[in-house]
């Protein structure tokens, strides 16, 4: 990547952090451990649509799961909507942002205690730890973490912005000095102005008003050294990253332990850490062509050695229509993760160019959800949790490798390194071996192994 468009990625960045308001809402709702809940989510604002796909589902499914932005602003059609999925017979959940605290704190109030056990719980947040592999995360008012890099002002006004593959831009005095992690310093001098960046096309070259910079020498006793602002780094290391990422979800999800209430998010990787910082539920995104196997082992895992339970959201596997998989292949994956423990089973229903009264969801996919309930959940032929992992492959310790390729990046901080390879070819020896029946967890000492499986697979050994 060129210095330009280096400077246009930094430069998208803005220091803004939501401050939420905090009170105190008393409510204390479980669920009964015993239900398997299995439903689609509805991620739209009109009434009439949520009750037309209530009204559709409600003999075969039992969950229902309001995933609408827009209404979390609207506590009274909120309850309109998740009244009548109570009357019908179902469960429901509600989503929030962790930024919209106050937004549900207030519509607490307006249903205290009217639900009952029909009230789930909150998805607080969606994709926690996904978003610090490949999104924007705003940590404090000085350090911003985006994709591929993370950006630091500094007291004096300079930023230091840090790239995955280990290079380094300092800006300071209309001044970009570039670092290679090669000892290579090249430095930039904009003789009018900085340039004038457009956040939304950062990719490209420079604008028209952009003053084209003038390159220079440089003598490096006269400049910070690459060694000194690598020592200045926020999260010098994995573990610190996992800790900021632990401590900031534990402080966002504390008004709901608060309160009983129970934290469920879905996401697409990390699992372990979204349990460690506070979830109570994780439901594992199926879809994205991801392999299967490798998914249910990092959930189920995660889940089994800290006590939660687990479940999946079915999600897309294309980027346009149909989006969804096939009703066939669907069925599948929701008996699948039936049969490997799972307690929750949810079809995510959404894209911004849905046709139709059902959204995304076609007949194939009803008569999935049906041939489901009906020859899995409601039959005694099929056990749940019948499938059980008595392998397990142990990862190092804070290690947020993304996984789902070989490069990966690491808490989206760090390209993967060299334990990647090593564990990637482990991880692939393992899943042809023991397929559903493998388990991945962390070293952890707070989550000890022993006595949990009974062949145990550490990320640097062999297969015999």
């Amino acid at each position: 990547m060129s210095v330009l468009n280096r400077v246009r990625v930094i430069a998208v960045f803005a220091s803004a952090i939501i401050l939420l308001s905090f009170g105190s809402v008393l409510l204390n709702l479980s669920s009964d451990s015993e239900t398997f809940y299995v439903g689609i989510s509805y991620c739209g604002q009109s009434v009439e649509e949520a009750k037309l796909l209530i009204d559709r589902v409600k003999d075969y499914t039992n969950l229902f799961v309001l995933q609408s932005g827009p209404l979390q602003l609207d506590p009274d059609t909120i309850n309109e909507i998740v009244d009548y999925a109570v009357s019908s017979g179902m469960y429901f959940m509600v989503f929030f942002g962790t930024q919209n605290q106050a937004y549900l704190e207030s519509w607490l109030k307006t249903g205290e205690g009217q639900w009952g056990d029909r009230f789930l719980g909150v998805y607080y947040g969606d994709e926690p730890a996904g978003k610090m592999l490949d999104s924007r995360v705003v940590i404090n008012k000085t350090i911003i973490k985006d994709t591929g890099v993370l950006s630091v002002t500094r007291s004096d006004g300079s930023s230091v912005h840090y790239f995955v593959d280990g290079s380094v831009i300092l800006i300071t005095n209309g001044t970009i000095i570039e670092y290679e992690p090669n000892g290579e310093i090249r430095m930039y001098r904009f003789p009018d102005r900085m340039p004038s960046i457009d956040p939304s096309n950062s990719t490209e070259g420079p604008t028209n008003q952009m003053s084209q910079p003038v390159k220079g020498s440089v003598d490096p006793s006269q400049v910070e050294s690459y060694e000194d602002l690598w020592d200045s780094h926020p999260f010098p290391t994995y573990e610190s990253i996992t800790n900021f990422f632990i401590n900031d979800r534990q402080s966002k999800l504390g008004y709901l332990h608060k309160n009983s209430i129970k934290a469920f998010t879905s996401d697409y990787g990390l699992y372990w850490f979204d349990y460690k910082a506070g979830y109570d539920v994780v439901l594992a995104q199926f879809g994205w062509n991801h392999t299967l196997a490798q998914d249910i082992a990092l959930a189920r895992g995660a889940a089994r050695l800290q006590n939660k339970p687990w479940g999946t959201i079915i999600t897309w596997k294309y980027n346009e229509p149909p989006y969804l998989d096939g009703g066939p292949e669907i069925y599948n994956q929701m008996r699948t993760a039936y049969e490997a423990g799972a307690e929750y089973v949810v079809i995510f229903n959404y894209a911004e160019d849905m046709e139709g009264p059902y959204g995304t969801l076609q007949e194939e996919h009803f008569a999935a959800l049906e041939r489901f309930w009906n020859e899995v959940v409601q039959s005694s032929a099929v056990k749940h949790g019948s499938v059980k992992a008595e392998t397990v492959l142990v990862l190092p310790e804070n290690y947020g490798w993304g996984m789902r390729r070989l490069d990966d990046k690491i808490w989206g901080l760090w390209e993967a390194d060299e334990k990647s390879e090593q564990i990637w070819k482990l991880l692939h020896e393992l899943i042809q071996e023991y397929g559903f029946t493998l388990d991945i967890v962390y070293d952890d000492p707070s989550y000890p192994i022993t006595n949990n499986y009974k062949q145990i697979y550490y990320w640097n050994q062999t297969i015999d």
